[in-house]
């Protein structure tokens, strides 16, 4: 069965109406040729019914040409052999023009149909090619997957009597309808299944043409399979999915690629959209930063001018005094957060790398947190053959600080905070552990992140800023920094630093 758009010009109506129009056309040429017999030799009126045969082969095919061959012949020896009016034949030279004439007739009709038919098939050809071209082209203008959907229907349900739907995988990779499904149609999930797991189309004709699935083609794109193109036989055309397989293939993967266009058509928006709101984030950042800077440290210095006064303050106002200091240098050292978050963020640090001993570094953070470590104890465990290892020191220094400020904030008061160091895989290694609650299981993947705290309605001050501005300044040296809480409870932030080749000291009371 041709689908609609399809349909060769001679279909079976065509056909039938054809015997009758052959019966008619033999019969007006004998009416027409009757009273030329005084004038034209029967091999003239032959001729005549030659060419009633080949039109007719022409217009109406082979079958109605066959019985045109067969109807002329016997119109012929009934009304124009003698004796007319008989199929008696007394001449028997009249059987040899008979079967001559038969064998021309059914030839030229042979020829003539195959002819037609081939040019009806050509026909066909450009019909398909231009409309599976005009729907590729309505698939690439298509803007989301509905419209692929849409698209897709139409044309099969016009051209094949074919229903058909998607399946495309949710976000824990299971298939799912993507349009609402007719109530009489019918998907088997496990064929659905086996077609994007192995990525090749399944057949199931088993209830062809009672509302089942037929065909199960994958939706197979360059970078992966997308999901999966179910096609439902109507029961006008039970066979479609077998007879047209070749086409429904193609038709699937132009589907595919219109969807995985589609796809990273969406990844590139999300990311557009997410390099600019963290620029626009950065900007605001920085923007604050410095318009909040100069106020204060306004107000860090009248602090100390009223602690500095004489003469001498009460001493609740004193009190008071420092109270607004410390809270003023607290807000000051989040201004500053912001501000080396913006500017690393914005790629305008220069890193200043110098071959130095980590202990220095460690042991200059230590002496400058000494009041906020004051209630903890601190034990660093460093090998005696660690090696030099190239960073920034005032940015490595500002990582322990905020790794150590982090550590005393949410462990006990009294509790240990260690500092170990080591070097594995190439890469100098060193971790700040606690012995406090540790990090939220929910929150590990994103304590990274900028303002993200491990409890968000805790007491504890700060912004969340401290770790990301670790991996800011972690990232820029080419390391690795994660987290993870300990067995035995509290938590342990760990960061690298390609520990390179360092330079050789020689021993100055050498030989």
């Amino acid at each position: 069965m041709i689908p609609r758009i399809f349909k060769l010009p001679i279909n079976m109506d065509t056909r039938k109406w054809g015997y009758g129009w052959a019966l008619f056309a033999g019969v007006l040429t004998t009416v027409l040729a009757t009273p030329l017999i005084g004038f034209f030799d029967l091999t003239n009126i032959v001729v005549l019914f030659l060419l009633v045969v080949l039109l007719v082969a022409v217009r109406f095919g082979r079958g109605p040409a066959v019985f045109s061959a067969f109807i002329s012949v016997a119109l012929f020896d009934f009304f124009f052999v003698p004796p007319r009016f008989s199929f008696t034949v007394t001449d028997a030279q009249y059987l040899v023009t008979f079967a001559v004439m038969l064998a021309v007739a059914l030839i030229t009709g042979q020829l003539a149909a195959g002819l037609r038919q081939q040019a009806d098939m050509a026909s066909l050809r450009e019909q398909r090619t231009q409309s599976l071209y005009e729907m590729a082209r309505d698939l690439a203008g298509a803007l989301t997957i509905e419209q692929v959907s849409g698209i897709v229907s139409r044309f099969l349900l016009n051209s094949f009597d074919l229903h058909t739907f998607l399946l495309l995988p949710d976000q824990q990779g299971l298939l799912q309808p993507f349009q609402q499904l007719e109530a009489n149609l019918i998907v088997d999930q496990q064929f659905a299944l086996i077609a994007f797991d192995q990525g090749e189309p399944v057949e199931d004709y088993s209830l062809t043409g009672y509302g089942y699935g037929a065909g199960y083609f994958p939706l197979k794109a360059p970078m992966q399979v997308r999901g999966v193109i179910v096609f439902v036989p109507d029961e006008r055309n039970p066979v479609a999915v077998r007879e047209y397989k070749p086409m429904l293939a193609t038709i699937s993967s132009v589907v595919a690629i219109a969807i995985e266009r589609l796809h990273y058509v969406d990844v590139a928006q999300n990311a557009e959209l997410q390099v600019i709101s963290e620029r626009l984030r950065s900007s605001i950042l920085s923007a604050l930063s410095h318009d909040l800077r100069t106020p204060l440290t306004a107000l860090v210095g009248l602090a100390d001018s009223l602690a500095l006064s004489r003469p001498p303050l009460p001493a609740e106002a004193l009190e008071t005094a420092e109270a607004l200091r410390e809270q003023a240098l607290r807000l000051s050292g989040l201004v500053g957060n912001l501000l080396d978050m913006a500017r690393l963020h914005a790629g305008h640090v220069t890193l200043r790398k110098e071959w130095q001993l980590l202990e220095e570094v460690i042991g200059a953070s230590i002496q400058l947190l000494g009041r906020s470590l004051a209630n903890h104890q601190i034990r660093v465990a460093l090998p005696k053959d660690m090696p030099l290892v190239a960073f920034d020191a005032v940015l490595i220094e500002r990582v322990l600080c905020n790794l150590l400020e982090n550590a005393a904030k949410y462990a006990p008061s009294g509790s240990l905070i260690e500092i170990a160091g080591s070097i594995k895989d190439g890469n100098a290694e060193v971790s700040v552990c606690d012995h406090g609650s540790g990090f939220p299981p929910d929150k590990q993947g994103a304590l990274f992140e900028m303002f993200a705290r491990g409890a968000p309605e805790s007491a504890t001050p700060g912004v969340g800023l401290g770790l990301a501005i670790c991996r800011a300044i972690i990232d820029a040296h080419g390391g690795t920094i994660y987290a993870a809480n300990r067995p035995e409870g509290g938590a342990c932030v760990t960061f690298t630093l390609p520990s390179g080749t360092p330079p050789t000291i020689e021993d100055e009371g050498g030989a």
